[in-house]
């Protein structure tokens, strides 16, 4: 025999297939559990008109927010209740409408006193619909669990309750002092095992693109980012390719420019990505099915955002570490005297900090789980919204390189000021030095004031975070049907110039390495190589002149009264220092006498009527020239030509005619590019 429910709304069902459609119907009409003009938020006890639908005319119409189970309005206190809506229809027990009632919209009394149902009314209710329950799937919540409340059998609401009920015509709320914290909207919950957290909210995740900026300066922002990405991309890619075109050109100390530059040219690239695909990585798309708007990508379950950070961030950090061992270098070079050979066999020790250190970092933030979307420029990075994560990962590595590299750069500054005060040099090595000094501080200056501007702006965002977090929930908390902040004290909104500086100083810093490599020697390489032709041999580096050759350092230590002989600088582009070519040279002169041997004499040197031999003005048609990268010194200078000449006169003038017979042919011939030894016979280098 059917049975007649819900007589309340009038209908009669007395089949199965009638019940069936009622519990349809019952779930996909939510919009009718609540009057919507009837949902506020607020962050007080307020006491208001009761807009839940089953919870009509009850002994009582004024509820208070938030309720018993702390749901902050009447709209999520209705979709908590959704579960519940055919066990109420179908009515398994007289006592449930009442006991879910007196906890998703209890009665509302005077301030401080709050009537919780008795434990044996949620008893009767759990006993009766239990079946019923099992049958739609349904679980009874462990919030409401019956051993929760008093132990009583009385109706409710109880007599006194209703006695002592706010008067229905005042509804004005009542000031508490309570906050209830941030709440996270439906619409930006997230999956629970994505280990999403928001304004310290598990499983909640930021709008995207922005919380603080509209879309127009968004694009603005965009834009921007992505013009002053290219000029860096450009200018670290300039560097770069000079380096390839000739390897052995820098050599250390100034060899992490170059490295440094590599790392902020895939900085660059990583920002121009982010530009071109927007915010399709940074973001989660939104899914209105589920009630869900566009929210910020955390954690590494987006591949694509998970590179763009790994790349990011190891090599924002890469750079940074390898300005430290710049410093470092010129430090060993400045105050040890230490040579190019020395410095350079510590190469493996400093690719060893450079890249294991930010490598560390990179996989210990992708263990936390502490990678962010950012709207405004399209990548992933730290700390965007994780003021723990800005201050350990960003702020104290940052601050930490800076600290350590101006302190080795202001020592080796004041040792090369005070050799150049203290040392007489020529006036070729002061000058050189002096210019060295000034690209050095230049240098430096290019580097650190984007640095420093960078961590000024990460200072104000550690600052001002909070701020900024209550003053958006001040302004959308109504929109997102949660509580307002109570008692906001301060609120402030951030600057977008702000932001546009920031990202600007993290490109700009890696421009500086441009105006390093950037001189007549590197037009000069360009021009030869887009014409298809390399240069065989191009002068030492100016800054190796200074600080990397051994005589150099010699002249540092020797008498300042010893007068100074001009010895020739080597043209090797391997760095051959010009102390290696008198050595050399030395070695060369010994061998020559010790064989006692010059038949080639008269063909390399013709005796004049003086009875000096001078070099001849021809070249043996055999002869082979030794290559400039090969150890045997280049004699450009006339007091290294004189000096060896005038030695083998007097070693050839104490020799005998029959050995210089016997004693094989050797060559000196003199070019412009440096002298060259010859054998005449086979035309081997010697």
């Amino acid at each position: 025999m059917g049975t007649c429910v819900n007589e309340r709304w009038g209908c009669c069902f007395s089949t199965p297939w009638s019940l069936f459609l009622l519990f349809l119907w019952s779930l996909c009409s939510p919009c009718l559990s609540i009057h919507a003009e009837t949902a506020e938020s607020h962050s007080t006890f307020t006491c208001e008109p009761i807009g839940l639908r089953m919870c009509q005319d009850l002994p009582y119409n004024i509820t208070f927010m938030p309720n018993l189970l702390n749901h902050y309005d009447q709209q999520t206190a209705a979709l908590a209740m959704e579960p519940f809506h055919p066990m109420v229809n179908l009515q398994c027990s007289e006592d449930l409408r009442m006991f879910l009632c007196a906890l998703y919209a209890p009665v509302c009394m005077e301030y401080g006193r709050v009537s919780m149902p008795c434990r044996a009314l949620c008893h009767r209710a759990k006993r009766d619909c239990h079946k019923l329950m099992e049958m739609f799937g349904v679980t009874w919540p462990d919030e409401i669990e019956c051993s929760r409340f008093p132990d009583c059998d009385e109706a409710y609401p109880r007599t006194v309750d209703l006695q002592t009920s706010v008067d229905p015509t005042d509804i004005s709320p009542i000031s508490i002092q309570r906050d209830y914290g941030f709440w996270c909207p439906r619409e930006l919950k997230m999956e629970p095992d994505l280990g999403y957290s928001f304004l310290g909210t598990r499983d909640c995740s930021a709008p995207c693109p922005n919380m603080y900026f509209q879309r127009s300066e968004l694009t603005f922002a965009r834009y921007f980012i992505g013009v002053v990405s290219i000029v860096c991309l450009a200018a670290t890619l300039f560097t770069f390719l000079t380096f390839l075109i000739d390897v052995t050109r820098f050599r250390y100390p100034e060899r992490p420019i170059i490295f440094y530059a590599i790392c902020y040219m895939m900085v660059s690239l990583v920002f121009f990505l982010g530009f071109l695909l927007e915010d399709r990585v940074a973001c989660n798309a939104a899914n209105p099915a589920q009630y869900r708007a566009a929210t910020v990508t955390q954690g590494s379950h987006n591949k694509v955002c998970s590179l763009f950070f790994m790349v990011l961030y190891f090599f924002t950090m890469a750079g940074s570490v390898w300005w430290v061992i710049l410093t470092i270098t010129w430090f060993l070079a400045a105050v040890p005297k230490w040579g190019s050979e020395a410095i350079e066999k510590k190469a493996l020790l400093f690719h060893t900090c450079a890249w294991g250190l930010p490598g560390c970092l990179t996989v210990a933030l992708l263990a936390l789980n502490k990678i962010e979307g950012d709207g405004v420029s399209g990548v992933c990075f730290v700390g965007l919204y994780d003021v723990t994560a800005l201050r350990w990962f960003l702020l104290a590595p940052l601050c930490l390189n800076v600290a350590v590299g101006v302190s080795l750069l202001l020592v080796g500054i004041v040792a090369l000021n005070r050799v150049r005060m203290e040392i007489p040099l020529e006036k070729e090595n002061q000058d050189k030095l002096v210019k060295f000094m000034i690209r050095i501080g230049v240098f430096s200056v290019l580097y650190l004031v984007p640095l420093l501007t960078v961590i000024s702006c990460y200072l104000y965002e550690h600052s001002n975070r909070a701020v900024w977090e209550i003053t958006w929930v001040q302004e959308r908390c109504r929109d997102y049907h949660i509580p307002c902040p109570y008692q906001v004290e301060q609120t402030s909104h951030p600057d977008l110039t702000l932001f546009l500086i920031k990202y600007m100083m993290m490109l700009v810093v890696g421009i500086p390495s441009v105006f390093w490599v950037g001189s007549k020697k590197t037009c000069f390489e360009w021009a030869s190589f887009l014409q298809g032709r390399r240069r065989k041999d191009s002068g030492v580096n100016e800054s190796r002149q200074v600080l990397q050759e051994p005589d150099f350092a010699q002249s540092l230590l020797r008498d300042p009264h010893t007068p100074i002989i001009r010895k020739s600088r080597g043209t090797s582009t391997q760095g051959t220092s010009t102390h290696a070519s008198s050595t050399h040279l030395a070695i060369l002169e010994d061998k020559a006498g010790s064989m006692h041997s010059k038949t080639s004499y008269h063909g390399s040197l013709h005796r004049s009527r003086d009875g000096r031999y001078t070099p001849c003005s021809y070249r043996c048609g055999e002869e082979q020239t030794i290559p400039p990268h090969s150890s045997m010194p280049h004699l450009d200078h006339p007091l290294s030509t004189h000096s060896s000449l005038h030695r083998l006169e007097s070693q050839s003038r104490h020799s005998s005619q029959r050995d210089l017979v016997v004693a094989s042919p050797t060559r000196i011939t003199h070019g412009t590019s440096g002298g060259r030894v010859t054998n005449d016979d086979d035309g081997a280098s010697a």
